[in-house]
């Protein structure tokens, strides 16, 4: 059993999705600061924003929906968490193992030598923040125009594609290479679940969709 978690989990715990008009920050879209190219050019720009945002996700919480994942990680002895989100909730509710597709918000990463750390501080004080060799640190997310992580995603390939059943939980399942996932179990002959508040491009291929509140929905699942 694997599930596929997107943006509409989180924003159940009221972490805003930064996409569409609801999404724009000072006049800025995200799809013009989460680059490679915006970074190279205005580094403090694109760490105000990431600064911004790891305030607000600061103030959310694991919703039910995320307990319920944790909790099928618990029960399951082949269960994989293959999420989109960048905001650290599901470990907040629990989980030990989630495939981070897009990477994590309070990694940080040195652009010089690759080091990596955990910082959860919030705001973060100097902006852009430094590496101990004084490199200059970004983000530790998947920015447009950048691959996913080769080995998290081959993990999540394999997981579908072994999965007999695949939860597709808040996610439109428009956004690629991530969405593909869903194919990849259905032509597995995985049982693909969908939990969505909306119809997406999966629902009819999907052998249930059930449409409400994943935080309403996924502890029905595990009753």
């Amino acid at each position: 059993m694997a599930a596929l978690a997107g943006a509409g989990l989180s924003a159940e715990s009221g972490v805003p999705t930064f996409r569409g008009a609801g999404g724009l920050w000072r006049q800025y879209r995200p799809e013009d600061l989460a680059t490679p190219e915006a970074f190279a050019s205005d580094p403090r720009l694109v760490w105000e924003w990431y600064d911004w945002r790891r305030s607000l996700i600061s103030k959310a919480g694991p919703n039910p929906g995320h307990f319920a994942l944790a909790e099928l990680e618990k029960r399951k002895q082949s269960f994989t968490l293959i999420t989109q989100n960048v905001d650290g909730l599901e470990e907040r509710a629990g989980c030990k193992d989630a495939l981070r597709l897009h990477g994590d918000i309070w990694t940080l990463r040195c652009t010089a030598c690759g080091r990596e750390r955990k910082e959860l501080k919030t705001p973060l004080g100097e902006l852009p923040p430094h590496c101990s060799c004084g490199g200059i640190e970004r983000p530790g997310v998947v920015w447009f125009g950048e691959p996913l992580p080769a080995r998290v995603f081959a993990a999540a390939e394999k997981a579908a594609r072994e999965a007999e059943v695949l939860l597709v939980v808040g996610t439109s399942a428009a956004v690629y290479p991530a969405a593909g996932l869903a194919w990849v179990a259905k032509a597995a002959g995985a049982k693909l679940i969908e939990i969505n508040m909306e119809e997406t491009a999966l629902s009819l291929e999907a052998d249930c969709a059930l449409r409400g509140k994943s935080g309403e929905i996924l502890p029905l699942l595990v009753t």
